[in-house]
């Protein structure tokens, strides 16, 4: 498990290990790999945002070695789904083909458009691109609000708990 210290709000945004897997199973480390997605489903356990539950990519997704564009329909019944199991949708994630990922503008204006048009009681929504690198290093993680991506810093670790 990783976590994420979300600005100066006292939360934390964290990630499982299952989370991580799948991450890592879908970095573009092939020249022949294409950008995958899907959406990011957590339990709220204030002051931790723990993400459990992750989607994506499906056969359904268009996806090309640059270029990622979900299945809006297949994405719906997800959120829909994980709802009945009391996990809240709080983000997508998306690879690309670069080592350390960071937002295209289209990933920025895609993410600013997701918050104004949907409905929710959430201040923005969850943004994490997976590069190519080793896991945490490639990922961007961010909140976006409506009009800004806000990068979260990586929680240190106290060395006491390193084993």
């Amino acid at each position: 498990m990783i976590s994420f210290d979300i600005g100066a709000s006292e939360q934390r945004l964290s990630f499982g290990d299952a989370v991580l897997v799948h991450f890592d199973r879908h970095r573009q480390t092939r020249i022949w790999h294409r950008e995958a997605g899907g959406l990011l489903f957590a339990r709220l356990a204030l002051p931790t945002i723990e993400i459990c539950a992750i989607t994506g990519p499906r056969r359904t997704d268009r996806r090309s070695r640059y270029s990622y564009r979900p299945d809006e329909r297949a994405e719906q019944r997800e959120i829909d789904e994980m709802f009945r199991r009391n996990l809240h949708f709080v983000g997508c994630w998306h690879t690309h083909p670069e080592d350390i990922a960071s937002p295209s503008l289209v990933d920025t204006q895609n993410i600013s458009d997701c918050v104004r048009r949907s409905k929710h009681a959430l201040n923005g929504f969850v943004m994490v691109i997976v590069g190519r690198s080793a896991l945490p290093d490639s990922l961007f993680v961010s909140v976006c609000d409506r009009s800004s991506v806000h990068r979260l810093v990586l929680e240190a670790i106290p060395i006491n708990s390193v084993r």
